[in-house]
């Protein structure tokens, strides 16, 4: 029987690991004062999976909304699920990027069971899955192995240093073809694109803007993300997932009564108007763009195309390089079907999917994110 997720299988959000329910499963809690607790304790935990996993569980993923759910109750042994509550149905309606993120998760995982000796056996989606919104099936049974063959990963290196750097960048520093070509090695087992090119970078600097107004400007897909927000250090503290939106700068318009759901929702209001320019700023400073593309689009393929995105943006951390997701034209909801078209006749002109694409520059130095959570599905032996 599976016990009560939110009582007996705990959220996790930085901070100590607690035993929660014997050797299936464990929690972490947090305290404002520990926020950055996460980065502190990944890696000091003696039981192999739950080490690999305490690194896993700072991967990328739609939203911050950290979609994974693991059962540990079999030994040597991780079965991911997704989490339906963590589900962007709007955006997202087939889960693809969810996928992605789901397998960014997997790729940590691996590495830093690697780093430890083990190697890690994958059986993708062994119930099968659905074309359509990602079911209660697992996503993936991982089995633990010590092998002394296993050699680390260097990429695994950058991994605590890893963010999302999604503050405008630098115009007056160039990203070099030499630095595109290792972020490439990085991705050898995916179809690897970038431009640097003038024009290029002109246009898409446009067209991603553009694609965020789309999802901005269409009500349901909006509040999918308002509905996430977390404003200030309170929210953040009660609901360690979501779009993060502490600091300074919010907290400051959160007290002056400037800045709350309702306001960033209306489209008349100083926020909402806020947020497009916000948006616009930042890409309008992008120094160059990669991506993702699979010759098919199959949940394998979606996995695969969150390793190797994982990836990329751990050699661009070792690089200092600043690396940002505008996957927006990527999604497949109708207001977004003409930039989806666009972007896959430039991109993928002879067929497959383009599943990733960001925007790469240098910015400022970033410090971790403040949150982080990780669901453990804990199953009565």
């Amino acid at each position: 029987m599976t016990l009560s997720r939110r009582k007996a299988i705990a959220l996790v959000g930085g901070g100590l690991i607690l035993v929660a329910g014997g050797a299936t499963g464990y929690r972490v809690t947090r305290r404002p004062q520990t926020a950055l607790k996460p980065w502190e304790l990944a890696g000091t935990y003696v039981e192999p999976r739950q080490k690999a996993l305490s690194f896993a569980l700072l991967s990328p993923n739609p939203h911050n909304l950290q979609p994974w759910l693991v059962d540990l109750s079999e030994p040597d042994t991780v079965v991911l699920y997704a989490n339906p509550e963590k589900l962007l149905p709007e955006t997202d309606p087939m889960s693809r990027q969810i996928t992605i993120g789901l397998g960014a998760f997997l790729e940590v995982m691996r590495m830093a069971a690697a780093h430890d000796g083990y190697r890690v056996d994958f059986e993708y989606f062994p119930d099968g899955s659905s074309t359509q919104m990602l079911d209660a099936r697992p996503i993936a049974r991982a089995v633990f192995v010590k092998d002394p063959d296993q050699s680390p990963d260097p990429l695994f290196g950058h991994v605590l240093a890893r963010r999302s750097n999604k503050e405008p960048y630098d115009t007056s520093r160039p990203v070099a073809a030499e630095t595109v070509d290792i972020l490439k090695a990085a991705s050898a087992e995916i179809s690897f694109g970038s431009t640097l090119d003038a024009e290029d970078i002109t246009y898409f600097r446009e067209m991603t803007a553009e694609a965020l107004f789309v999802e901005l400007k269409t009500p349901r897909t909006h509040m999918e993300s308002v509905d996430v927000f977390r404003i200030g250090h309170r929210e953040v503290d009660a609901s360690p997932d979501g779009i993060d939106l502490s600091g300074p700068m919010f907290e400051g318009l959160k007290l002056a009564g400037m800045f709350n759901r309702a306001q960033a929702a209306d489209p008349n209001s100083m926020a909402y108007q806020g947020g497009l320019d916000m948006v616009a700023s930042y890409c309008a400073t992008a120094m160059g763009y990669v991506w993702l593309t699979t010759e098919g689009n199959t949940r394998i393929d979606q996995l695969n195309a969150g390793r190797n995105w994982v990836r990329v943006n751990l050699a661009a951390t070792g690089l200092g390089l600043g690396i940002h997701p505008l996957s927006q034209a990527l999604q497949e909801y109708p207001e977004m079907a003409a930039h989806y078209q666009d972007i896959h006749a430039r991109l993928a002109p002879e067929g497959g999917t383009v599943q990733m694409f960001g925007r790469i520059g240098y910015g400022p130095d970033l410090p971790p994110s403040p949150h982080w959570t990780l669901e453990h599905k804990i199953v009565a032996s």
